[in-house]
C-alpha cells in the first residue's frame, strides 16, 4: 500500500521545488498544500511539526522533515517503499 505523502510549501521556497522534482522523479504520489498566502496556518503547521522552513513533508501522518530528510529516505531505500502498493 503506498504512503500518503503531504509536501507543506510557500512560493518563494526553492527548496520546495527540488523536493517536488525528486517525489515526481521516483514515482511517488504527493499532495502539495501551498501556505503562501496563509501565515495562520504557517503558525499552527510549526507548532505541530517544531519546524519553521519549507518545505515540510508529512509521511502516513508523520512529521518527516525537509528536503536534507527527504534525500536522507532516498539514499535509505525508504522513499522507493512510499510509493508501491
Amino acid at each position: 500500500m503506498s504512503s500518503r505523502v503531504v509536501l507543506f510549501s510557500t512560493d518563494s521556497c526553492t527548496y520546495c521545488g527540488a523536493a517536488k522534482s525528486l517525489l515526481s522523479t521516483r514515482g511517488v504520489a504527493f499532495e502539495e498544500v501551498d501556505l503562501s498566502e496563509h501565515p495562520e496556518l504557517q503558525a499552527e503547521l510549526t507548532s505541530v511539526t517544531g519546524l519553521e522552513r519549507y518545505p515540510q513533508i508529512v509521511v502516513d501522518g508523520e512529521p518527516l522533515g525537509g528536503l536534507n530528510e527527504l534525500r536522507a529516505a532516498e539514499k535509505s531505500g525508504l522513499l522507493a517503499s512510499w510509493g508501491s502498493d
